[in-house]
């Protein structure tokens, strides 16, 4: 049922695009600045327990009313249940609207447009310098299909519903928190290790996903080079890994490989895009195969 809701929901999603904006949940950041605050100034280990249990609370409902419809008329309350939660899950920005919004402004010369969705993208303030900041962007670009759309579906697929929201909340909270108490002690890296932890399997299998839908050889080779050249932490190098990946499928992992600013973010959104769907394809076949076992 999970993999036909899924399949439901990201094929509906771009024809809701005027709720969007209801997927930001900004009732939530009250939640997250009061548990920011009594959590700043802890031990590591004391903030990262404090986030989980957090997520779990506000993930309980949704597991709760997934318990309760449970078979029920044949499934379909709880199918119409995992399609909502999932569409409310995605995003919360619609990443291929928010890269054609990109492209379309460095096409037409829009700086203020330009550096407000960069900065959407790269969650930071984007560079003013034109080439590094385009560089940016597509590597973000293969970051955040994995927070806003791969990671939700795959935890969807793993949990049902309640695991697709509570990624999404391990997401919302991490953002509120690079956004707004990036300088209370301690918050910004437990937040992001508990967020990585979650992450960390999604990004491994989009990062595969990424070597199989473009030039694999190049993603590999990229990815192989980053771990020769660094010393990576298990759950703190997720963005790298595919942000390497991912830019080595699209076939610019040399820096003597030039394209214009748009045509680099939309190459790399028509790779994360035959990912996904490659992703959904292997998905549904080992779901055959199990039903006919």
């Amino acid at each position: 049922m999970n993999l036909f809701a899924l399949l439901l929901g990201l094929a509906i999603e771009r024809l809701v695009t005027h709720l969007f904006h209801l997927r930001e949940f900004r009732w939530l950041d009250s939640v997250f600045d009061r548990a920011c605050e009594k959590l700043a100034g802890r031990s590591e280990l004391a903030i990262m327990l404090g986030v989980v249990l957090l997520a779990l609370v506000l993930a309980a409902p949704v597991a709760l009313v997934s318990i309760a419809l449970g078979d029920a008329l044949f499934y379909l309350p709880a199918f119409v249940f995992a399609v909502i939660v999932l569409l409310f899950s995605l995003g919360p920005r619609d990443l291929k609207e928010e890269v054609d919004e990109y492209c379309t402004a460095v096409d037409a010369g829009d700086a203020e447009t330009t550096r407000r969705v960069a900065k959407e993208l790269l969650e930071a303030d984007a560079p003013d310098n034109a080439g590094e900041r385009a560089k940016l962007v597509e590597r973000a670009i293969f970051v955040q299909a994995n927070n806003r759309i791969f990671g939700v579906a795959f935890w969807f697929i793993v949990l049902g519903p309640p695991g697709a929201w509570l990624f999404r909340v391990l997401d919302l909270l991490r953002r509120r928190v690079a956004y707004r108490h990036a300088e209370s002690a301690g918050l910004d890296p437990a937040v992001r290790k508990v967020h990585a932890l979650v992450a960390w399997i999604p990004a491994r299998l989009l990062a595969g996903g990424y070597a199989l839908a473009g030039s694999f050889e190049d993603a590999i080779a990229d990815w192989r080079g980053y771990y020769q050249n660094c010393a990576p932490h298990m759950f703190d190098v997720n963005n790298d890994v595919l942000s390497c990946a991912g830019m080595g499928a699209a076939g610019r992992a040399a820096e003597s490989v030039e394209v214009t600013p748009s045509a680099g973010a939309r190459a790399a959104m028509s790779l994360v895009v035959r990912t996904l769907w490659l992703w959904c394809a292997v998905i549904a076949v080992l779901t055959l195969l199990n039903i006919v076992s």
